[in-house]
């Protein structure tokens, strides 16, 4: 195809003759694509927690193999069918298909619908906006979700948890820019000074927000949280909420089970926002983007962004799903040819 330099690489996820999952990278070719209207040259992705199990083959996230993962990409169009969209242009896609139903941005190449597909907004580039990824666009619609119900920063502080991680990192930042008093939790103490120089007036343990007990109810703490892992952590939060608060739940690596009473929402009237980036409606999609290039912009420091080629993406999958990655890391598919 007119515009594309064949053979190019991509991470591969099969199944080998032994019956295990692994990601290699592979050369393919255009025919290899799945169907759309517009080929990107992919100049940055990112690796994030869906990503890590991508690279497993988990069945949550995987449809089928083989797989290309990257929910996310950044790059210039080189092909398009579509009118809104012609080579030379810069783009980006986040979540929909990408990386999970489709084959993802862990490719020199992708080619993907062009309704996925976002204009560059001003003031961002490739890898800014892959610094960003579906980790920042996640965390802006979090504090959306606060700010839309009317939490202003003098109502108390806000807790994020799993907050070394990337959208914990860009959530802390972003509220801190907003002028919010931000409560870090963190299993990584070691961490503290960075989630400081993210803006955090505070970082404190997981112990902070594991309260096992059966209490329906516990002594108010928080005006409003973004919560990143789930279980026992999200269950506490919504039990240590001040009147009105809203909690905002995006990830799971802490449990599935939310063991709580209605109490928090009957008696304190607290708002539990759900947020799904993948599907996020278009117009609200804009929106994100717009402010995160603009009035919410953040520069984080080059300290929480790793770069790495096709070929470390694995063991840095280990690192992730072993809690031991902070910040953003970027992934570059073009790296080493």
């Amino acid at each position: 195809m007119a515009g594309i330099r064949e053979p190019f690489p991509a991470l591969l996820v099969e199944k080998r003759p032994d019956g295990q999952v692994s990601p290699t990278v592979t050369d393919l070719s255009s025919a290899d694509l799945p169907a759309g209207d517009v080929v990107i040259e992919v100049d940055y992705s990112s690796l994030n927690y869906k990503d890590a199990l991508a690279c497993g083959g988990h069945p949550g996230v995987v449809k089928s193999l083989p797989h290309v993962p990257g929910i996310d990409c950044a790059g210039t169009v080189v092909g398009s069918t579509a009118n809104d969209f012609s080579p030379g242009d810069e783009v980006l896609v986040t979540g929909y298909g990408l990386g999970a139903e489709s084959w993802g941005g862990y490719s020199r190449y992708v080619r993907v619908p062009a309704d996925w597909i976002v204009a560059m907004p001003a003031g961002l580039d490739a890898r800014r906006a892959m610094v960003i990824g579906t980790a920042g666009f996640t965390a802006a619609q979090c504090i959306t979700a606060i700010t839309d119900r009317g939490i202003q920063p003098e109502a108390g502080p806000v807790v994020v948890t799993g907050a070394t991680g990337g959208v914990g990192t860009w959530s802390v930042a972003i509220l801190a820019k907003l002028g919010y008093q931000v409560t870090a939790v963190t299993g990584k103490a070691e961490q503290a000074e960075v989630l400081q120089q993210l803006g955090a007036a505070e970082v404190v343990g997981r112990d902070v927000v594991s309260d096992s007990s059966d209490r329906p109810l516990l002594k108010s703490k928080w005006a409003a949280a973004v919560d990143t892992v789930g279980g026992m952590p999200l269950a506490t939060i919504l039990r240590s909420t001040l009147h009105r608060a809203c909690v905002t739940a995006c990830g799971l690596v802490a449990g599935v089970e939310l063991p709580l009473t209605v109490h928090p929402f009957i008696l304190r009237g607290v708002t539990l926002a759900g947020i799904d980036s993948a599907k996020c409606p278009r117009a609200m999609r804009m929106q994100m983007w717009q402010r995160l290039a603009g009035p919410w912009r953040v520069d984080l420091p080059e300290t929480c962004i790793t770069e790495v080629a096709l070929g470390d993406v694995p063991g840095r999958v280990e690192e992730i799903l072993a809690g031991k990655v902070v910040g953003r890391t970027l992934v570059i598919p073009g790296h080493g040819d």
